[in-house]
């Protein structure tokens, strides 16, 4: 098969799959559409038939009969107060936070976080609006339905409370009347803390709340804000996470999926996160909640209201009627991603950060690539420098590795003569066990071997994973800019297209242009170091320098700037690394000389290599017999 054919049949097949695959978007694009519209068609008739029902309880209480004089005892004018009273807004806000609450639903109706912007230098909101709904369900005397997001709560106080030194507590409370009793919501905020505590109190509602209720559900929906550069990037890494109690893993409703549910039958959950690619608005409560159902769909990504995601979560909490008094100890984090700053609330917050994949990986990140980046920011501003430092470091640490590949290419390339004279003493295919054995007896000979170039990559490969995981997600280099790049998180452009490449893009990555070409040269240097028994497959060949470079480049252009300059450093230094060895460290003449040395001394076999000459052995033979 000559090269022609083979380039035809690349192009071929790459048609065939591109057409698939834009087939296969065009499908899911629609199908995501519908799933939005169904979603929020859905969500809109929950809430009209709570309206109808609370506005017949409201009808109700005018009427002459017996059931409903009974009901005026029972369900009262808090109902009333779902279609007469107007929405009023309270805010409460600390160094880091400013949390605007709204009497309706007495539920926090936007979070902004403070010294944060968006990726277009807007106030950066985690969620804002009426789409987004805290609020609990029950069921009153008679069987009534009762959803507070309708009803209006009224503010009790507004309370500054000095802890000690630096330390002012700021708390809010409403209030919902109810019978003879109230629900009241009491927010906390102290400074210096993402964490807005939430104390839930359920008061003299014995006679008012069915007492055949042993729960209450709780409802909690969010509509996601694109924050960031790049709706597909951001997309990627908002998703649904949640974590049992007396465990420190999480468990997540993967961001990539177009829609995602899941149902926890009586399973305890400690909290329940909407995460974005860099904030984050969690709800944990302190004694668990009670099974959830939880499921999020994604946004088109033209939608008008510039929405990633609409995640909705439905849970209960224990209620036992006969008490007095119901309390439920919640809090909300509503703030970064930043690794340190999760890990220092003690809940497993940070384990919300993406950093591993492998296992060994998120090891290499939590405690060499993260300590690294927080050291040198306390020095160096330019984050594209401290990528540079990175780099150099981790080549340094696995020089010795690099030169050990080296060396054992360069082994191979000199004894590049002696193989081409098995090769062609051995021409046909049934004699190829002869010429592998008489191949592996010159490289033990010579002290060279076939797979010692691989252990370097091996080594490599958990780094790359590494770099890989931090990226897109390390809250560092979130808006950092560096050279014609300005956010090292997102991607870069030089080229802004007016149309859209499938599989690249509608702009140009500098960054993962420079990478792809970079790994070219390395890849074709590297082929040109190693034996011709090595480079003896074409359409490996091909497909090492140049698809796995093309490969690289479309995925590489939508992602970080920061990966793509890291994978571009890392090409350049091996790529100077071998020519420094070649030049002044591992010289060709001095080398073929240990190997002359080396082949003189006797070989001694090893048991693994005893046995897999003996294997040989009798599948010669028994090729033989079949003859």
């Amino acid at each position: 098969m000559d090269k022609n054919t083979i380039t035809g049949l690349v192009l071929i097949v790459a048609i065939m799959i591109g057409f698939g695959i834009f087939n296969s978007k065009q499908a899911e694009k629609y199908n995501r559409e519908k799933q939005t519209q169904d979603s929020i068609s859905q969500v809109h008739e929950i809430q009209r038939r709570q309206e109808l029902q609370l506005t017949d309880s409201v009808n109700n209480l005018t009427g002459d009969t017996t059931l409903q004089s009974s009901a005026t005892a029972r369900v009262d004018s808090s109902l009333q107060a779902v279609v007469q009273k107007q929405e009023e807004f309270y805010t409460i806000e600390n160094n880091l936070l400013k949390i605007t609450l709204t009497n309706i639903g007495g539920r926090i109706y936007s979070a902004e976080v403070k010294d944060y912007a968006t990726y277009t230098q807007k106030p950066l909101i985690l969620f804002n609006g009426e789409k987004n709904d805290f609020s609990f369900d029950f069921t009153a005397n008679p069987v009534v339905p009762v959803s507070t997001s309708k009803m209006a709560f009224e503010p009790v106080a507004k309370t500054q409370v000095v802890m000690g030194e630096n330390d002012t507590l700021i708390q809010l409370a409403l209030r919902l009347a109810l019978g003879n009793g109230y629900i009241e919501y009491i927010y906390k905020m102290r400074p210096d803390s993402y964490l807005v505590d939430l104390d839930v109190n359920f008061v003299g509602l014995g006679d008012y709340i069915n007492r055949q209720e042993t729960s209450l559900g709780l409802t909690w929906t969010m509509d996601s804000p694109q924050q960031e550069k790049g709706f597909s990037n951001e997309n990627s890494y908002t998703d649904l996470a949640y974590k049992f109690p007396d465990e420190t893993s999480i468990e997540k409703l993967s961001g990539r999926s177009s829609e995602k549910s899941e149902e926890l039958r009586s399973l305890k959950i400690n909290w329940i996160a909407y995460k974005q690619q860099f904030f984050s608005t969690i709800l944990i409560n302190k004694n668990n909640f009670e099974g959830a159902k939880l499921n999020f769909t994604t946004y088109n990504e033209r939608n008008i209201d510039s929405l990633i995601k609409h995640f909705e979560t439905y849970t209960t909490v224990p209620y036992v009627s006969s008490k007095e008094t119901q309390n439920y100890a919640l809090s909300f984090y509503l703030g970064t991603n930043h690794y340190n700053t999760l890990k220092s609330y003690d809940k497993s917050f940070e384990k919300l950060v993406p950093i591993s994949w492998i296992g060994i990986d998120g090891l290499i990140n939590k405690y060499i690539i993260i300590p690294i980046f927080n050291f040198f920011e306390k020095f160096i501003s330019n984050y594209g420098i401290i990528i540079l430092i990175l780099t150099l470091l981790i080549k340094l640490v696995i020089f010795p590795f690099t030169k050990k590949s080296y060396v054992s290419m360069a082994k191979m390339r000199l004894l590049k003569p002696e193989i081409d004279k098995i090769t062609a003493k051995y021409p046909k295919k049934e004699d190829a066990m002869k010429k592998q054995q008489e191949t592996m007896a010159v490289y033990k000979k010579n002290g060279a071997s076939m797979f010692g170039g691989c252990l370097p990559m091996l080594f490599q490969f958990p780094i790359l994973i590494a770099m890989f995981r931090f990226f897109p997600t390390s809250f560092e280099l979130r808006q950092k800019g560096f050279l014609w790049a300005d956010d090292l998180s997102g991607y870069d452009s030089v080229l802004d297209l007016p149309f859209n490449i499938p599989f690249y893009g509608n702009h140009v990555s500098l960054f993962a242009l420079l990478m792809a070409i970079s790994m070219f040269f390395y890849t074709k240097i590297t082929m040109a170091s190693q034996s011709s028994s090595q480079n003896s497959m074409p359409g490996m060949k091909f497909m090492s320098l140049y698809f796995m470079p093309v490969m690289m480049l479309c995925f590489c252009n939508n992602f970080s700037s920061g990966l793509s300059y890291y994978y571009f450093l890392s090409n350049l230094i091996t790529i100077g690394q071998m020519w420094f060895m070649r030049k002044f460290v591992v010289k060709d003449e001095d080398l073929l000389k240990k190997m002359q040395a080396h082949a003189k001394q006797p070989i001694k076999k090893s048991k693994f290599q005893t046995k897999l000459e003996e294997m040989q052995r009798q599948q010669q033979l028994q090729q033989k017999k079949r003859k």
